[in-house]
């Protein structure tokens, strides 16, 4: 047997725990896993020791043929290396040698998440050894041995949702006083579902793909049984069942059944088998299979295993004619299982993980704020799924402040406002014993009242310079009065930062306070030196800031340098930086892009010609785009840390020489390359506003000129307006008056609901 659980991923060491202290340390064991050497790894390690020159190892490595690429090239690799192996020499040697390495034993593991567990003395059963790091035993078996031994197989898997749920759950008491029991949400929470039917499911376990949000708007699930049914149907094979799904859950197509005693089985999934416990259920009702027999059809059909199949046909067939049922009709549905049962997924499995998601759809759709708060906390390793959440923090109006010494904790929190506050252990540089100094500190005497306040109160061994330096670059100490960044960094007598001088003065202070206690009669000088002077300077520059604080904090919190460019994005892009790493999808048409440069790399190559990539990010993602040749040379100027730029781009096919075939691949090509900052200006020519007919009256003309006699500039101005029912569709030019399109202007019409601006180009 292989039995799977999931367990929140904080929590899985204690289930170990639990298992060795119940059955003992010499009945629990981990499994061994074996690396294998495979082709490639065995000529590089047979070249090492030949004393092979690794350039000619290099190549005769690339010639094993990588079993993704298109089958039509291996034919004249592996005809050259034959050749090669034949001949005579090293590189022979090499190859012969590599032969009889390839398929040995070159390191061992531990599996991920199998556990043993047996009756008496593992070392009575199984050969063991000590597992890497641990005190535990592991087993010299491998996976798939200790399962034909018959060893009982636990999969103690950590899933990092239970994990966000249950902190979620921590938060909304914290803020709200309420104790949230996941296993008692009600099953039909309206809003919920209505975040399920609006695609609104970012952070939701299993539903968050695109190609889900897609199927969830169409399908509008309104039941349990929606979820569960969606969440088998979401993978290759059963997805093409999903737009049949949704018509006959909304009535655009006809229920039906092949029988009709298969209605009761089928009728939650509107007549469409989807689960292997239809199939199991069915065929006991049908044709008197016993359980057993059930449960061999589900492994024979989920295996392909034709053997089984041919073997329980006839007996199927037999059986639901012995019971009144039609024998063509049962050639059908014996014919439909056997075409969608490899796919058919276990309903209890789609249940448990449905189940799951639905709990992270109550919490995200009851209390939106701690649930990312909660998502966010788990991942903030990874800072693209961070950023992304961010977005989505954004998109439904829940506001993330940067850190702060005054209110943030650890990890993500909830402040009273409702709004989420980065933790300080995410900045870099600050560690977790300094930002418990912090918390206990505030806990006991209030908010920090400035740097002073800061320093005095708390103990400068666990929050060193280096520390405070990074606080102030990341944002955390913003709120203090009459400061800025720039302030605390400027150069002053002596090359000391004004930091430096403030921590200097309070290490003095605290040193001859001390001093004056450990003193015979308590003496000290009355004299106190006033604090060092806060210098008067100009703020950095908005793009240098957010530069410092995204080094420590790893992504712009205060801001975003394209924050100030959101129109243009919004009227001039047709694509996010992210969709170019899927040149797939924009193959046969240009896109337009903008983002900004954050990291640059130019290079020279052998023959002395320039070439580089350079990373552009925008609020969604990020892309490398690689420039050569006269590309190169054309657009390098553009790639400077910290520009703005907009992009037209095309995804283009070209050949690769792959050994002696030619192979086709897809890049990215610069069509054109525009600052973002002046794209406005340059970029459009006529501002037009679409009007509904039924929306029409005087006052909205009034308001439409008022407006545009606010902006006075050299565009040319027309109306679009339409009538859907009567097809109407008609441009009419603004004679007579030219406008400047600026972001004043296009606010201004997006607010009213009856006009729909849009720019020219």
């Amino acid at each position: 047997p292989d039995i799977d659980i999931d367990f929140d991923d904080e929590g899985r060491d204690k289930v170990i725990k639990y298992v060795i202290d119940k059955y003992g340390a010499s009945q629990v064991a981990q499994i061994i896993t074996y690396g294998t050497m495979a082709a490639k790894s065995s000529i590089r390690d047979a070249g090492r020791v030949l004393e092979l020159p690794l350039p000619d190892t290099d190549r005769i490595a690339k010639l094993v043929p990588d079993m993704t690429k298109l089958k039509k090239i291996w034919s004249s690799l592996i005809k050259h290396l034959k050749e090669l192996a034949e001949g005579e020499g090293k590189e022979a040697m090499t190859i012969q040698q590599a032969r009889v390495l390839e398929g040995s034993v070159r390191n061992t593991g531990i599996h991920a998440c199998g556990v043993i567990i047996t009756p008496s003395d593992i070392r009575e059963l199984v050969p063991v050894a000590r597992a890497k790091d641990s005190e535990m035993w592991c087993t010299q078996f491998d996976n798939s041995v200790v399962e034909e031994a018959g060893l009982l197989k636990m999969d103690f898997l950590g899933l990092r949702t239970l994990t966000i749920i249950k902190e979620a759950c921590r938060l909304v008491k914290q803020r709200h006083g309420v104790e949230l029991e996941p296993d008692n949400f009600p099953l039909d929470d309206l809003k919920t579902y209505e975040l399920f039917q609006r695609g609104e499911t970012v952070g939701i376990f299993q539903y968050e793909s695109a190609g889900m949000q897609k199927y969830l708007k169409e399908l509008e699930p309104t039941e349990f049984a929606d979820l569960i049914a969606m969440n088998a149907l979401y993978r290759p094979g059963p997805l093409e069942y999903i737009p049949e799904f949704i018509s006959r859950k909304h009535g655009r197509k006809e229920i039906t059944y092949d029988l009709e005693a298969m209605e009761s089985r089928l009728k939650e999934t509107y007549g469409i088998t989807v689960y292997q416990e239809q199939v199991m259920l069915l065929s006991q009702e049908l044709a008197g299979f016993t359980r057993g027999q059930a449960d061999i059809l589900r492994k024979g059909m989920g295996k392909k295993k034709k053997d089984i199949i041919d073997m329980l046909k006839p007996m199927f067939l037999d059986g639901g004619e012995q019971r009144g049922h039609d024998r063509e009709t049962l050639e059908k549905v014996w014919k439909d299982w056997e075409a969608f049962a490899s796919y058919a997924f276990n309903k209890s499995h789609s249940t448990c993980y449905a189940w799951v998601a639905y709990q992270t759809a109550y919490i995200k759709a009851n209390y939106p704020a701690e649930f990312m708060a909660s998502n966010m906390s788990n991942k903030m390793s990874d800072l693209k799924e961070v950023t992304n959440l961010m977005e989505e923090c954004r998109r439904i109006g829940v506001p993330v402040l940067g850190p702060s010494v005054n209110e943030s904790l650890l990890r993500f929190s909830v402040n009273k406002e409702g709004a989420i506050r980065f933790g300080m252990g995410g900045m870099k540089g600050v560690g977790e014993n300094a930002v418990r100094e912090i918390i206990s500190k505030r806990e006991k005497g209030g908010n920090f009242k400035n740097l002073f306040d800061l320093l005095n109160r708390i103990d400068l061994r666990q929050v060193n310079k280096k520390t405070i330096e990074c606080l102030i670059l990341g944002g955390a100490i913003d709120e203090f009065p009459n400061t800025h960044r720039a302030m605390y960094f400027t150069e002053e007598e002596g090359g000391r930062t004004f930091v430096e001088k403030a921590i200097k003065y309070v290490q003095r202070k605290k040193y001859d306070a001390e001093s004056a206690q450990a003193s015979l009669f308590g003496e000290g000088s009355n004299e106190e030196l006033p604090p060092p002077k806060m210098p008067e300077i100009s703020e950095w520059p908005k793009i240098v800031a957010l530069k410092k604080e995204k080094e420590i904090n790893g992504m712009y919190l205060s801001s975003h340098p394209l924050e100030d460019y959101r129109k243009e994005i919004q009227y001039f892009c047709t694509a996010d930086m992210s969709r170019l790493n899927f040149p797939k999808s924009i193959l046969g048409r240009d896109v337009f892009v903008a983002g900004i440069v954050t990291n640059v790399d130019h290079k020279i190559s052998k023959v002395g010609k320039g070439y580089g990539y350079f990373c552009v990010e925008d609020f969604k993602g990020d892309f490398e785009f690689g420039l050569f040749g006269k590309d190169y040379l054309k657009y390098k100027h553009f790639f400077e840390n910290e520009q703005l730029l907009y992009i037209k781009a095309r995804a283009r096919k070209f050949n690769q020489r792959q050994g002696e075939e030619i192979l086709e691949r897809l890049r990215i090509e610069i069509i054109e390359i525009k600052l973002l900052q002046d794209l406005l200006e340059d970029q459009s020519k006529a501002l037009e506003i679409k009007i509904e007919l039924a929306s029409l009256d005087s006052s909205l003309v009034d308001t439409i000129h008022h407006l545009l006699e606010q902006h006075p500039g050299k565009k040319r101005v027309k109306l679009h307006i339409v009538d859907l029912e009567e097809n109407l569709d008609v441009r009419l030019p603004i004679n007579g008056r030219k406008v400047s399109i600026n972001k004043d202007l296009l606010l201004a019409l997006e607010q009213n609901p009856s006009l729909y601006p849009k720019i020219s180009s």
